[in-house]
């Protein structure tokens, strides 16, 4: 695996296992709990993390986002946010 390259739509990603994605309600948002803290989300990244890590592949985890939303083409949008979350770690490419 190559935790520098680039991620391509092509990619299945998943979360790592110390994070759990979850609805958290005193915080009235989906949040990334891990052993030393807790990271809020807002509804975009929540939504591009849930299509995105679903076993499938990130060009149709955005297709459907795309269909959700009413959006012609979120490719960019969604791979600049999943190249964050996998810098901090947040996923990992699945083998």
């Amino acid at each position: 695996m190559e935790p520098d390259r680039q991620l391509q739509t092509s990619d299945v990603v998943e979360l790592n296992p110390n994070f759990h994605f979850r609805w958290e309600e005193p915080q009235q948002a989906n949040v990334l709990l891990y052993p030393e803290g807790i990271v809020k989300l807002n509804e975009t990244a929540a939504a591009i993390l849930e299509a995105c890590t679903g076993g499938q592949s990130i060009a149709i985890g955005v297709a459907e986002l795309a269909e959700r939303y009413g959006k012609a083409d979120l490719t960019a949008d969604a791979l600049k946010f999943l190249e964050v979350a996998h810098a901090k770690g947040w996923i990992r490419i699945k083998s």
